[in-house]
């Protein structure tokens, strides 16, 4: 995952934004199973973990209405979202208001699978005003990246089990990040007791042959 400058445009789509944001996730799958993933926009931003979603509803073809915390930030945000495709690599989600004006998401070939790109783009409002509303800068695009990352890792490893992508469409990605983090820690401490408890009953089969 590099953070960094905006990338070059997509061919087609005009100048990179001047103001804009950018991270590349490296990702194992193969570009049409990272482009299958990337059609469900929900689930995207349902992996952010800086992003607790407490609404998120279809209301037009390709149009949505959602409202989240944005704990980057501390911003509560309630707004349409509009995706509008480039190509089958490249699509960008425009929001009805808001310092930043849209999100572009494009994807391209890796050595060693494929590549992510997303931008956040703040061109569109003046310079003058982005100063004085810095407070509302979304904070969350690195952290985004690493969480992207580590999903896709284990979605390329567990993809195929039926119980995995069941326990994370209808478990894991409603959660809360919170809850999400809790969850996984209950379920360390519990492994952990399984196996002292099972070493202790090792033991205890051993002194007792």
């Amino acid at each position: 995952m590099r953070p960094g400058a905006p990338p070059p445009a997509p061919a087609g789509s005009g100048p990179a934004p001047a103001d804009a944001a950018w991270v590349t996730v490296d990702s194992p799958l193969p570009m049409e199973t990272l482009r299958e993933f990337c059609r469900d926009v929900e689930r995207l931003y349902r992996i952010n973990p800086c992003l607790e979603i407490a609404a998120w509803r279809p209301i037009a073809d390709d149009t949505f209405r959602a409202a989240w915390r944005n704990t980057s930030n501390q911003q509560d945000v309630a707004l349409d979202l509009r995706i509008e495709r480039e190509s089958v690599d490249a699509f960008e989600v425009a929001y009805s208001q808001g310092l930043k004006r849209c999100t572009r998401f494009a994807l391209a070939p890796a050595a060693a699978g494929s590549r992510l790109t997303i931008t956040d783009d703040y061109s569109s409002v003046p310079e003058e005003e982005r100063a004085r509303r810095v407070a509302e800068v979304d904070r969350s695009l690195a952290a985004w990246g690493w969480a992207l990352h580590a999903y896709l890792r284990r979605e390329r490893r567990w993809g195929r089990n039926a119980v995995y992508r069941w326990y994370m469409r209808r478990i894991w990605l409603p959660m809360k990040p919170g809850a999400r983090r809790i969850t996984t820690l209950l379920v360390l401490v519990t492994a952990a007791e399984f196996l002292i408890v099972l070493f202790v009953g090792l033991i205890w089969w051993i002194e007792h042959r």
